[in-house]
Parts: C-alpha cells; sequence; structure tokens
C-alpha cells in the first residue's frame, strides 16, 4: 500500500474515538442553543410589536374618549365649547389633505343642489375682501366671514349679507350697547362667521350625537360655525324664506357671542326667541329671525338652565 495512503476503517476508527465523540456532541448543543435562542428572540419581538400596537390603539381610543365627553354643546343653533384652531377668528383649522378630485363649478348660494357639493380642499376657507363701516353706538366688534372652498358661496356675497343681518334695525344694533363692523383684508377682528360643509362643521363643533350629525350650526370658541346645508336650505321648523332662517343663525350665534344664553318659548302664539333653539321644536311660539320687534321691544323668553 502507498505511503501516506489512509483506508476507511482508519478514518471511521478516528471518527468513533471518545474525542471525535466529545466534539460531536458540542457541536450538536451548539446547534441547539442557536436554535432555541433564536425562537426565544422571536417570541420577544412579536410581543413587543403588539405591546406598541396596543398601546397606539389605546391611544386612540382615549383621544376618541375625550372628544366624546367635552363636546360642543349643539343643538342647531348653540353655542360651544372651542376649537384652539379657531380661538379669536384670526385662524383657519389646519386644512385636510387636499383631494384629487376637480374642483366643483360655483353653485348658486341659495340653491339646495349646493349642498351636496364636496369641497375640492375640504377644511380650507376663503376669506372675504369686503369690508364695513361701524354698525350700531356700542363698542365695535370686527368680524369677517370665511367660506370653506368649493362651498360654491361667494365670500364677499356672504359677508354682505351677514352685515345687513346685523345692522339691521330688529338685530342687536338695536340695542346701544352693541356694534359691529366688517374688518377688510389682514385687519384683526374679534370673531370669524365660517360657512362650512356638513362635514367640516361637524368636526368643528366635535359633533357626536347621531341626530346632530350633518344638521347643525354652533359658536366654537370666538367663530360662528354656520352648516351650508342650513345656510341654503332653512329648517324644517322655520317658516319663512332662506333669507330669514340665515338671520336666525347669525343672530342666534353672535348672541351667545355677546353675552347672551339660551331661552324659551315666553307662551303659545308669540315669537320665538332668537335666542330659542327653534330647530328643536316651537313649542307653540311663531317661527321668529330677531331679537327684536319692530317697536324695538326685546323679544325674550325664559331662560334655559
Amino acid at each position: 500500500m502507498p505511503a501516506g495512503h489512509n483506508t476507511g476503517r482508519s478514518r471511521r476508527s478516528t471518527q468513533n474515538s471518545p474525542r471525535a465523540r466529545r466534539r460531536a456532541e458540542r457541536r450538536r448543543r451548539l446547534r441547539r442553543t442557536l436554535i432555541c435562542s433564536a425562537a426565544v428572540l422571536a417570541v420577544a419581538v412579536g410581543v413587543t410589536a403588539y405591546a406598541t400596537t396596543s398601546d397606539d390603539d389605546a391611544t386612540v381610543a382615549d383621544g376618541r374618549k375625550k372628544t366624546a365627553a367635552q363636546p360642543n354643546e349643539l343643538d342647531g343653533e348653540t353655542s360651544g365649547g372651542g376649537d384652539p384652531s379657531a380661538q379669536g377668528g384670526r385662524r383657519s383649522p389646519s386644512p385636510a389633505p387636499p383631494s384629487t378630485a376637480p374642483a366643483s363649478p360655483s353653485a348658486n348660494p341659495s340653491s339646495p343642489a349646493a349642498t351636496s357639493t364636496a369641497p375640492a380642499r375640504p377644511g380650507v376657507f376663503t376669506s372675504s375682501a369686503a369690508a364695513g363701516g361701524p354698525q350700531g353706538k356700542g363698542t365695535v366688534r370686527r368680524w369677517r366671514v370665511e367660506v370653506e372652498e368649493g362651498s360654491g358661496v361667494d365670500a364677499d356675497g356672504a359677508a354682505k349679507a351677514v352685515e345687513a343681518i346685523l345692522g339691521h334695525p330688529r338685530g342687536w344694533t338695536n340695542d346701544p350697547a352693541y356694534g359691529f363692523q366688517l374688518a377688510g383684508p389682514g385687519q384683526p377682528v374679534d370673531f370669524t362667521v365660517k360657512i362650512a360643509t356638513p362635514t367640516t362643521t361637524d368636526r368643528l363643533c366635535e359633533v357626536v350625537t347621531p341626530e346632530l350629525i350633518g344638521e347643525t350650526n354652533c359658536r366654537a370658541g370666538h367663530t360662528v360655525v354656520v352648516n351650508l346645508k342650513r345656510w341654503q336650505e332653512g329648517s324644517p321648523q322655520f317658516k319663512g324664506p332662506v333669507e330669514e332662517y340665515r338671520a336666525l343663525i347669525v343672530n342666534h350665534e353672535v348672541g351667545h357671542e355677546i353675552g347672551h344664553d339660551h331661552e324659551t318659548c315666553p307662551g303659545p302664539g308669540k315669537p320665538a326667541p332668537a335666542m330659542m333653539q327653534q330647530i328643536k321644536g316651537l313649542h307653540g311660539c311663531k317661527a321668529n329671525a330677531w331679537p327684536y320687534d319692530e317697536h324695538g321691544t326685546y323679544l325674550s323668553g325664559p331662560h334655559v338652565p
């Protein structure tokens, strides 16, 4: 046999030696250790991911509970708590991501069909450029109108309509304590009148009551939020032209802005106070949009706690 040539039997003898068996056993233990470590690591990663997801879900749930627990006071023509982005009427809320839908053409603001128009940029508002002189004898409160883009409402036209309501002989300026002025572009304001689609109104007013979703107006902080649906269609509880119901919205919400609380029907057949929640029912009163009658008498009713 040539020198240096190994036989199969010699290799088997080496493999079966005690030293070789110990080495093989160490390799098997090392493989089991590595496999177990990998399994433990996978379980730990899975548990961590589950815990992280659970914490995120809990945060979302808590946020929803807080929103539901502290909603604005809503009823169709009422005041509310406040959207921090709307305080002072100086800032619009953070815009939602722009929609890919094309901008809809301008619609007649008096047409009910325009209420179904989805805004091209939901939550983005255009300010009125019109300006006006002081109205009333009291301390002037400056204000402006903002309309949601794509709503079909002309901002300057809406501003002039609100100005006419605030300066009406039967409006709040009948009281010498009150005064208003439509502010021009860039001028500071004391409150803002926003005309918003029902979806955006629900967000600004923090609507959580099912029967009020899509139906309300509100005052949030120093922002009067006017539901586009109500601006264009009026209310089934209000018998009269839509322009009169717009006056009720403005007088009611601005009434809250200047410090008036809710009132209710003073008696069957009498005019409902402007500070009455008329969308909830008239309770025997007659629909009325104005704080004062033609003789300058305040149309009051029992205070609502």
